[in-house]
């Protein structure tokens, strides 16, 4: 049996393994990527295996949390919440955006909002209003590795770490979905269920704008109330999802998971063609990754995401065992794991009473 700890692993390290074997696809045309690696796709990570930005803040969002939950009394961990997160995501983020190794492609949207974040300005004024980017998930995995969560404060930390720099309400929402199927899966939730628990968090979701985590921030918007700006996103995935649900059918496995659910710049398309190359291969992490990195789309953003799933469900072992000598920031990914798989040690589930992996779980611009 695939132990907590390996799924928190695998969804680490997973999520590094498709950024690194997407990294060189991410601009190229389905035809060139066809012609270099063959109809199947990259295969086999580069060495050294170079990551990009998605594993860069995806880092920074886990250390933050590292941070914060460490930061509690012996033998408990630090409570999350906005007071706790923000500042320090906002160091982090800020961190990484002057960071010399950040000349990996990053997106407009985190760079432009970290500047505004660099120079004192408070997040919900930094924040980019209109920026719905996959930058908002792509870095979002941790939080849906983290035990002992309500399901509000996974929601609401899973969006203010997109709305320190994507002020956008589906972004919001992708961010959300985005950190719940990492959970729902972690915890054991069969992968053909989780579409359809995708919709019902959706559909539950809709109007519920979390105060406490996003303030006023909805003023920022054009939207009558919070709960108008909110049903915006969540109407924006719940349309993505009718199209994932299409292809899950379909189960095409030749054809551009991008002619289904998108290109994936944007953050619900994202979450939708990175779950759909996972559930098209929810047996074979490496086949899932492969079909991930090859796409004319944001190939590693997307593959990342395909990484962080496939993780989630079937443990680090999933993937080749010479890649963790040969992707970057390896000992980071290490250090996160360890943090993060320390809060289920006793039992730390969802609601602090079981444990993960033995239920079926709960219902450019970047």
């Amino acid at each position: 049996m695939t132990t907590v700890r390996e799924r928190i692993a695998g969804s680490m390290f997973g999520l590094a393994y498709g950024d690194a074997l997407g990294k060189p696809t991410e601009f190229l045309k389905l035809v060139e990527i066809t012609r270099q690696y063959g109809t199947g796709g990259p295969s086999e990570l580069p060495e050294p295996a170079l990551v990009t930005d998605d594993t860069q803040m995806a880092l920074a969002v886990g250390e933050g949390l590292a941070e914060v939950l460490g930061a509690g009394e012996e033998g408990t961990q630090g409570a999350l919440t906005q007071e706790a997160l923000a500042p320090v995501w906002t160091r982090r983020f800020v961190q990484w955006a002057y960071s010399s190794d950040n000349n990996r492609a990053p997106g407009m949207t985190c760079l432009r909002a970290c500047g505004e974040l660099a120079e004192g300005r408070p997040w919900i004024q930094a924040t980019i209003p209109g920026s719905k980017g996959c930058g908002a998930n792509m870095r979002v995995t941790p939080i849906g590795l983290v035990a002992r969560l309500s399901s509000s404060t996974r929601a609401g930390a899973a969006q203010l770490q997109a709305a320190l720099t994507h002020g956008h309400p589906t972004g919001l929402a992708a961010s959300e979905l985005t950190a719940f199927a990492t959970w729902w899966l972690l915890e054991g939730m069969a992968p053909v269920d989780l579409p359809a628990a995708l919709r019902d968090r959706a559909n539950a979701q809709r109007e519920v704008y979390h105060h406490a985590w996003l303030g006023d921030l909805w003023q920022r918007s054009h939207d009558a109330s919070p709960e108008v700006f909110m049903a915006r996103g969540w109407d924006e995935c719940l349309g993505v999802l009718d199209r994932l649900d299409a292809a899950v059918r379909a189960g095409d496995r030749e054809a551009d998971p991008c002619d289904a659910t998108g290109e994936g710049w944007i953050a619900e398309e994202a979450l939708a063609t990175g779950l759909l190359c996972f559930l098209l291969h929810p047996d074979d992490a490496q086949a899932a990754l492969s079909r991930a990195a090859a796409t004319r789309g944001d190939s590693d953003s997307i593959a990342a995401l395909t990484g962080a799933f496939a993780g989630a469900a079937l443990g680090a072992r999933a993937f080749p065992a010479g890649w963790r000598e040969r992707i970057e920031y390896a000992d980071r990914l290490e250090a996160v794991v360890d943090a993060l798989g320390a809060g289920f040690e006793d039992g730390g589930s969802e609601d602090g009473t079981g444990s993960a992996g033995t239920g079926s779980g709960g219902g450019p611009a970047r």
